[in-house]
């Protein structure tokens, strides 16, 4: 089972697709969520976000944000 990502910006939607895992820069530090992962909404520092999918790993480097994981579902509201 995989991680229905979503990682959006003020100006477009930076990527919509699956992940097997996503790791994070959150201001308590990095934090890396996996299938399953308890609830949470965070806020995010400057960083960056790194996720694979089928070991196609992407990083994508951001100023701050948030991100909210819910039902296997990873929702990033960033500022690049």
């Amino acid at each position: 089972m995989s991680l229905k990502l979503k990682i959006v910006s003020p100006e477009k939607i930076e990527y919509l697709g699956l992940a097997d895992r996503v790791l994070v820069p959150g201001t308590s530090g990095k934090f890396e969520i996996l299938t399953n992962h308890a609830p949470i909404i965070s806020s995010l520092e400057e960083g960056d976000v790194e996720f694979s999918y089928e070991d196609d790993v992407k990083k994508l480097h951001i100023h701050g944000g948030f991100v909210e994981v819910q039902k296997n579902e990873v929702c990033l509201c960033v500022e690049i």
